[in-house]
């Protein structure tokens, strides 16, 4: 069956955008203990773009596929896992990038939903939180297991347009029920 990815986040209510976060199946990377390892020879870079042994990963299918598999490990390094195979990947910032916003509502009964680079959706709140660096202001969303997405700059630049209209103290944004204040977590 041929990929179709969501639709605009723009057409879609947060409870639809929400219930196709839910139903994403992805395979149970976190049970698989393979015994055979070694090194993918991938990286993804900051911008969110994989490669392969120094080449550009071309097709978007492809880099969906590899990122369902992908795991973050207890030592915080990274690898793509099969029930028999578990190679480690460089990645240099977050493995994905949250390339589009959605919100609707406002203040405490605002949801924010994200889009990212792979066409996965997360909708921000206590089980995918918000963050902020603490060596640079850029946010974060806990995607699973320990995989964060970063947010793009025009997301980011949303995001705080959002946070400023709402005039919070400290400066911050609700998403689900969950208050993120936009400061350092330092």
């Amino acid at each position: 069956m041929p990929y179709t990815p969501p639709p605009e986040l723009a057409s879609l209510s947060i409870t639809e955008i929400a219930e196709l976060a839910e139903a994403q199946k992805l395979p149970p990377v976190d049970q698989w203990e393979p015994k055979e390892s070694g090194d993918s020879e991938m990286r993804i870079a900051a911008d969110g773009s994989w490669y392969h042994q120094g080449d550009p990963i071309q097709r978007p299918a492809m880099v969906r596929a590899f990122s369902t598999i992908l795991r973050r490990e207890a030592d915080g390094s990274f690898a793509l896992v099969t029930p028999y195979q578990k190679l480690g990947i460089e990645v240099e910032d977050a493995p994905f990038v949250a390339v589009q916003l959605e919100s609707q509502g406002s203040g405490p009964d605002r949801t924010l939903a994200f889009r990212l680079n792979t066409d996965h959706l997360v909708v921000a709140g206590a089980d995918h939180p918000l963050r902020f660096g603490t060596d640079k202001p850029q946010p974060y969303i806990h995607v699973r297991g320990g995989l964060e997405a970063v947010l793009a700059r025009p997301v980011y630049y949303e995001l705080v347009e959002l946070a400023l209209a709402e005039d919070q103290d400290p400066l911050g944004i609700w998403s689900a029920g969950a208050f993120f204040p936009m400061v350092s977590d330092s």
